[in-house]
């Protein structure tokens, strides 16, 4: 790295112990007490002299010193994302991944935002990122964490499973989000009142078909929520996933089926 002199160190020390990982000429002009322009062009010089490293217009990270090229990535992309796409929250399987729902690990993470961005699929910072647009009206069941210096928040594993019946993509499809649910179950966040709450809130028929039809399949037992996911259900019939072919139709739940899961409930 090329050397900068003792005041833009100092300057730039009193940056990094004030910021979470990532930073926007606005966060430099409020700790620095300069201009807007000022500080993107102190940050821009930053960059020129390797001490940290643009990611994306208007936001940067800073490059650790044992680094021995540019080309890192930033150290939580959490915390990119919240800059980046907020009003949003990290859901799917992102957040499944986050409370240990899932052993699968995946090599993007899934952003709620309130933004209808141009690129759904975008990598900042050396991280793909995939984005879903959802309304501000959408946030709840929302956990806040502490990622470095900066508040992230993240869908409480209840509504991790209902943003993944809602749309099973958001889980990776119907075959990982029926392991979700599964370990879902057998946790300690357990809580089926809350499902079904949350589901009446989305508003969106289908999910009461696929929890209904899950719930009855692995937790029969639960013969109230059973009732309640059949008193919700929305008019026509719904895919189990939106990717999968319709093979078979379970009458019951208004739920087309691929041939797998037709057998299975055959079987069950």
């Amino acid at each position: 790295m090329k050397g900068i002199g003792s005041k833009s160190r100092e300057r730039l020390a009193r940056v990094l112990r004030k910021t979470g990982g990532a930073i926007s000429p606005s966060d430099v002009a409020a700790i620095l007490t300069i201009s807007n322009l000022q500080a993107a062009k102190l940050l821009s010089f930053w960059a020129t002299q390797g001490w940290v490293k643009r990611v994306q217009r208007g936001l940067y990270i800073p490059v650790p010193l044992d680094s021995l090229t540019d080309e890192i990535a930033p150290e939580d992309p959490w915390i990119l994302a919240e800059r980046l796409f907020g009003p949003c929250y990290i859901g799917g399987w992102s957040a499944a991944e986050h409370w240990d729902l899932t052993e699968q690990i995946f090599s993007s993470i899934l952003v709620f935002t309130v933004r209808r961005p141009r690129h759904r699929k975008q990598e900042v910072g050396g991280t793909r990122v995939l984005l879903r647009t959802t309304s501000e009206s959408n946030f709840f069941g929302l956990k806040t964490v502490w990622r470095g210096k900066t508040k992230v928040r993240v869908s409480d594993p209840s509504r991790t499973i209902i943003d993944v019946l809602d749309d099973p993509r958001a889980g990776g499809g119907i075959r990982n989000v029926n392991d979700l649910f599964n370990n879902y179950l057998k946790s300690k966040y357990r809580n089926i009142d809350e499902l079904l709450n949350f589901a009446k809130r989305i508003g969106n028929g289908s999910v009461f078909k696929r929890l209904g039809f899950l719930l009855e399949r692995y937790n029969p037992d639960e013969t109230a929520a059973i009732e309640e996911c059949l008193r919700h259900l929305s008019q026509g019939n719904s895919k189990l996933d939106p990717d999968l072919p319709k093979d078979g139709l379970i009458t019951k739940w208004k739920l087309w089926v691929p041939a797998s899961w037709q057998e299975r409930a055959r079987n069950d």
